[in-house]
């Protein structure tokens, strides 16, 4: 891994981050989801919104983790306008996504912005998905999914040195 050669934080370190700051999440442990009909399947046993992570780049490497609404549908030919990127958006490469947030694909999450030190990646939470009270998202695993207060949600952004930037990028 380039940059810091920092490890990743794990799930614990993660979890510890969050009760240092005095936010309540809850977690359920089950087997590695990566897509979102995989995570549908466990509906009604997790209440509020589920997140769907889009790990972009512009033409300059700027990095954006878009996170919305699972159902959302979002026009990755328009959006570039409306997160501030430089050029038209394409996904980021795994491994960039691995050495910015310190997860894999199929465990994109906001939870990354924790190993995003030198805060390269601007955060955008998508405007629709934090109407609800509670967002649910992997912790850095996708063998579980967190459930946090919105409210929580946007200090933890904040706690990582990260601007939560709230926007409508979903149709």
């Amino acid at each position: 891994m380039e940059g810091t050669g920092q490890m990743p934080k794990t799930e614990a370190e993660l979890f510890a981050f969050l009760a240092d700051l005095g936010i309540a999440v809850s977690t359920k442990r089950h087997p590695p989801l990566y897509t979102v009909a995989d995570s549908q399947a466990l509906r009604g046993e997790i209440a509020g919104g589920h997140t769907k992570n889009l790990f972009l780049k512009d033409k300059k490497d700027n990095f954006f983790l878009v996170t919305v609404g699972e159902d959302a549908i979002v026009d990755l030919k328009q959006i570039h306008q409306l997160i501030g990127a430089a050029s038209r958006v394409s996904f980021g490469k795994p491994e960039m996504l691995m050495e910015l947030l310190g997860v894999l694909p199929g465990a994109v999450t906001v939870f990354g912005a924790i190993n995003d030190t030198e805060k390269r990646v601007k955060l955008v939470l998508d405007q629709d998905l934090m109407e609800h009270a509670v967002i649910n998202a992997h912790p850095l695993t996708n063998e579980a999914t967190t459930s946090i207060a919105s409210a929580d949600l946007i200090r933890f952004v904040e706690a990582t040195g990260h601007d939560a930037a709230i926007l409508k990028v979903s149709a």
